[in-house]
């Protein structure tokens, strides 16, 4: 008996109200967690840097994805909730490696500029296959 795959399609609008509904209470766990635990432990750095992740995937997806909607008007790019979160999800990366390493005193404008580079070619090579 062949297994059924069930996909679930979710609209643009539907993906993008979830995720703006998800940014604040993500920014308020972020906030909570800043307020109440100590900054000791490697736990908590992983927790904070996570957190952090979330917040700013949910903070900037949808504005990727009205960015898109409002600036680039081309036939070649048509703005889907796909390519935001993809879009918010590299540019929620950067600021967090960036962050990483300069809390572990690592960080250079070299680091900065190596990071900002693998970003921008994983969004062109994803553009350019379609993903």
């Amino acid at each position: 008996m062949a297994k059924r795959h069930l996909r679930f399609r979710i609209s643009n609008r539907a993906a993008l109200f979830l995720l703006g509904g998800l940014a604040l209470p993500v920014w308020l766990a972020f906030l909570l967690f800043t307020y109440f635990v100590p900054p000791r432990g490697l736990l908590a750095f992983v927790a904070f840097f996570v957190l952090l992740l979330g917040a700013l995937i949910c903070t900037l997806a949808p504005l990727a994805y009205l960015f898109g909607l409002l600036f680039i008007s081309s036939r070649l790019y048509r703005a889907t909730i796909r390519h935001a979160l993809r879009q918010g999800s590299l540019m929620s990366l950067c600021i967090v490696l960036n962050l990483i390493l300069r809390a572990l005193h690592s960080w250079s404008v070299l680091a900065a500029l190596v990071i900002g580079a693998a970003a921008v070619l994983v969004e062109v090579l994803s553009l350019a296959k379609k993903w």
